[in-house]
C-alpha cells in the first residue's frame, strides 16, 4: 500500500529538482533565523599579533565590552607570525557565520605591497564589519642611548649610515613602513631589527639591546611615563592629548612626516548582512560610550566610526597608498 499524501516527505535534494524554490526558501528562512538569534555561542576574535601589542590591547577592550552586550564570550585568539599573515589566513579560511572575526589594522593593507603571493586577498577575502579606532606611532629610544632628541637621531644616522638600528614589530608591517618613510623623508638610513610583535620589540629596547624603537603609541605610554623609554616624537599631524609635551616627528625634525594606525574588525567574506549590521552597531555603541571615549584618550587613541562600505573603501585606498610607499622605498616583495 502506498503511503498517504500527507505522510510523504521528500528530501531537499529531490525537492530541489521538482520545486527549486522550496529549498531556496528553506535556506533563506534558516539564514534569517540565524541572524535573528545570533550569537548563540562564543565568538572567536583572532588577533594576528602577540599579546601586549596595540592590536591585542584594543581587541581585548572591545572583546570585553562585546561579551557584555552580546551575552556570549568573545574569546581572544592570538595567532602571531609572518607579519600577521598566519592569523589573517586563519580568519580568511573560517566559516562566514559570525563566530570568527579578525582584529585587523593598517598592517593588513601593507602586506600586499611586500608579499608576492598572499594566501588570501586583503580586500575580497573579507567582509569589513566595523572600524574601531586610530592612533599615532612613536619613535622612542633607550634612555642611556646617545640620542636625546629626534635631531640627535638624525645627526647620528647621517654620521653612521646603516649602523643605527631600530626595533620594529615586524618586517613589512606598519612600523617597518613608518621606518622606511622616515628614511626617505629625513634622508637617512636606519636599519630595521624585526620582532614578532610590538611587545618583544619594546622589551628589547628597554633592556638596551636595540637603541631605537618605532611602535604604536598605546603600549609605549606606561614605559614613557615611567622613564624606561624616551619619546623622541609622535607621528601624528598634531600633538596627542595623552602626551601634550611630546613633539610630533614633523616638529622635531622631519617636516610633513605623518603615519598612524587604524584598528577594525573584519569577518570572512560572505558574512550575512544582518550579522554584519548587528556587530557594526554594537561596536559603534561601545566606542561612543563615555568610558570608552576616556579609555581611548588615555591610550593616546581616538575612536573611529564609518559604515562597512566606507571601511571597505579605506582598506582599498590604503592598499594603493602603501603600495606606492613600498615602491618609492624599494621594499622588495617576497
Amino acid at each position: 500500500m502506498l503511503p498517504s499524501r500527507a505522510s510523504i516527505v521528500l528530501p531537499c535534494r529531490v525537492l530541489a529538482v521538482l520545486l527549486p524554490t522550496a529549498c531556496v526558501a528553506t535556506g533563506h528562512a534558516q539564514n534569517v533565523h540565524a541572524t535573528d538569534t545570533y550569537p548563540t555561542k562564543p565568538i572567536r576574535l583572532i588577533v594576528p599579533f602577540p599579546p601586549g601589542g596595540s592590536n591585542d590591547i584594543v581587541g581585548r577592550h572591545i572583546g570585553q565590552k562585546l561579551t557584555a552586550r552580546l551575552g556570549q564570550q568573545i574569546v581572544i585568539d592570538n595567532r602571531a607570525g609572518a607579519d600577521a599573515i598566519i592569523g589573517t589566513q586563519l580568519a580568511a579560511g573560517a566559516v562566514a557565520d559570525g563566530y570568527t572575526l579578525l582584529m585587523a589594522s593598517t598592517t593588513h593593507t601593507m602586506t600586499p605591497a611586500t608579499q608576492r603571493k598572499l594566501p588570501y586577498d586583503a580586500l575580497t577575502s573579507f567582509t569589513p564589519v566595523a572600524p574601531i579606532g586610530t592612533a599615532p606611532l612613536a619613535i622612542a629610544s633607550y634612555p642611556p642611548a646617545p640620542m636625546q632628541s629626534l635631531k640627535d637621531l638624525i645627526a647620528l644616522a647621517r654620521a653612521k649610515p646603516g649602523q643605527v638600528q631600530y626595533a620594529s614589530s615586524s618586517t613589512g608591517g606598519l612600523t617597518h613602513f613608518a621606518g622606511e618613510l622616515f628614511n626617505l623623508m629625513a634622508v637617512v638610513k636606519i636599519v630595521i631589527v624585526p620582532y614578532k610583535g610590538g611587545a618583544p620589540a619594546i622589551t628589547d629596547v628597554i633592556a638596551g639591546h636595540v637603541p631605537v624603537l618605532i611602535n604604536t603609541l598605546p603600549p609605549l605610554l606606561p614605559h614613557v611615563r615611567s622613564g624606561r623609554l624616551r619619546l623622541l616624537g609622535v607621528s601624528s599631524a598634531k600633538r596627542t592629548a595623552a602626551l601634550p609635551d611630546a613633539p610630533t616627528v614633523a616638529e622635531a625634525g622631519v617636516p610633513g612626516y605623518e603615519a598612524g594606525i587604524w584598528w577594525g574588525m573584519l569577518a570572512p567574506a560572505g558574512l550575512a548582512p544582518g550579522i554584519t549590521t548587528k556587530i557594526h552597531a554594537e561596536v559603534g555603541t561601545i566606542i561612543r560610550e563615555p568610558d570608552s571615549v576616556k579609555w581611548f584618550v588615555a591610550q593616546a587613541s581616538d575612536p573611529a566610526t564609518a559604515t562597512p562600505d566606507e571601511f571597505r573603501k579605506r582598506i582599498a585606498d590604503d592598499i594603493a597608498k602603501w603600495g606606492r610607499v613600498a615602491k618609492a622605498a624599494g621594499m622588495g616583495t617576497q
